[in-house]
């Protein structure tokens, strides 16, 4: 047995019970690849409409989210703010008590979504790699 996995996201099979009008293909990353130090799974629409993220918040998980939209356009609701993102949009959401929300503007709308409690996570970083690195301007 190997430490590392290989393979693409057509490959991953759906999550079964996701077979409700609105329920988007269900790539659960962190159970297929046997995953135990975050979660992970990527949502891809079958029509827009779809609820790639339905509305929730991580209260009761305490988790930290980043949804990375992969393909396609997706609608965020946060906070009671909403937006539009492409490929490449970038959403993080460090107040586990925050509603959110994400839905697919069109099918094959592909969202990736990363989450964990707060300070689970052990970096191998150096301090120096991020010198002189802005943050974004929402993080203080």
């Amino acid at each position: 047995m190997s430490g590392f996995s290989f393979t693409t996201l057509a490959a991953i099979p759906d999550v079964p019970t996701a077979t409700e009008p609105g329920d988007p293909a269900w790539k659960p990353l962190q159970h297929h690849l046997g995953l135990t130090a975050f979660g992970i799974n990527a949502y891809v629409a079958r029509a827009a409409g779809d609820a790639l993220a339905s509305e929730h918040d991580e209260a009761g998980s305490g988790h930290e989210e980043v949804y990375v939209v992969l393909a396609g356009r997706v609608r965020f609701a946060v906070g009671g703010e909403r937006f539009d993102a492409g490929p490449g949009g970038v959403l993080a959401v460090r107040d586990p008590a925050l509603t959110r929300s994400a839905e697919a503007l069109e099918p094959g709308a592909t969202l990736l979504a990363v989450g964990c409690r707060a300070g689970c996570f052990e970096t191998s970083w150096q301090p120096r790699h991020f010198e002189g690195l802005p943050r974004h301007p929402s993080v203080g």
